[in-house]
């Protein structure tokens, strides 16, 4: 059985258990984008992603449950999560004056 096509937003294991997501494949340049689960970002050529195959070395995984090991999001000082927030610079406050203690 041969190496698996690389696939955009799949996600792969190493023998050693390290997650990993394909976040670019460029088929003309032969190369792979991966973004490990801690945020490491590292490209490897099409020869390596074939040889590491045939090794045994790679498998496929499913994607985590917790997917912001990659994106390192912590609550802030307020405990406002993701969740709380309308986009990344404004969070939600229930008055206009809410919230504006966040901005110091």
């Amino acid at each position: 059985m041969g190496a698996p096509q690389p696939e955009i937003g799949s996600w792969y294991r190493e023998n050693g258990g390290q997650l990993f997501e394909v976040v670019a494949f460029d088929a003309d340049d032969g190369t792979i984008e991966i973004q490990y689960f801690d945020g490491t970002v590292e490209e490897l050529d099409i020869e390596d992603w074939e040889g590491q195959w045939e090794e045994g070395a790679l498998e496929t995984a499913e994607a985590p449950e917790d997917w912001t090991g990659s994106v390192d999001v912590e609550p802030d000082e307020q405990g406002n999560s993701v969740e709380d927030f309308d986009d990344a610079r404004t969070p939600r406050a229930n008055s206009s004056l809410e919230g504006l203690d966040l901005f110091e």
